[in-house]
């Protein structure tokens, strides 16, 4: 084995370990996060830099063209895709009147304002 192929193995182990990290780190927060704005943002971590990761770990290892193209064109597809859905979904919620806890209180909410 080569000192290339060594990099790479290496480089495609850390970005599969990485990948599954967030992607364990997105179900938790999936999992105990309360408010939906949270959620939705927990979900696309997952979906953008978690399933990515793990797509780049995978290209790194492929050893047939084909096979690299179609994991490189998955890759392309998912950064374009989950970005823009999750950007959507919280564009629907908000239009559907669902407002974000910013943690800070409002004047409608009896609080005084300075």
């Amino acid at each position: 084995m080569s000192l290339l192929q060594s990099i790479l193995q290496i480089t495609a182990d850390l970005a599969l370990g990485a990948g599954v990290l967030l992607v364990l780190t997105g179900a938790a927060g999936l999992h105990r996060l309360s408010e939906f704005f949270m959620r939705t943002h927990a979900a696309s971590i997952t979906d953008s830099a978690g399933a990515g990761l793990v797509i780049l770990g995978l290209l790194l290892r492929s050893e047939e063209f084909a096979t690299a193209l179609r994991l490189l064109l998955i890759l392309l597809f998912l950064l374009f895709t989950s970005p823009t859905a999750s950007h959507a979904l919280a564009q629907a919620a908000l239009g559907d009147g669902l407002k974000p806890r910013t943690g800070k209180p409002h004047a409608r909410d009896g609080a005084q304002t300075p």
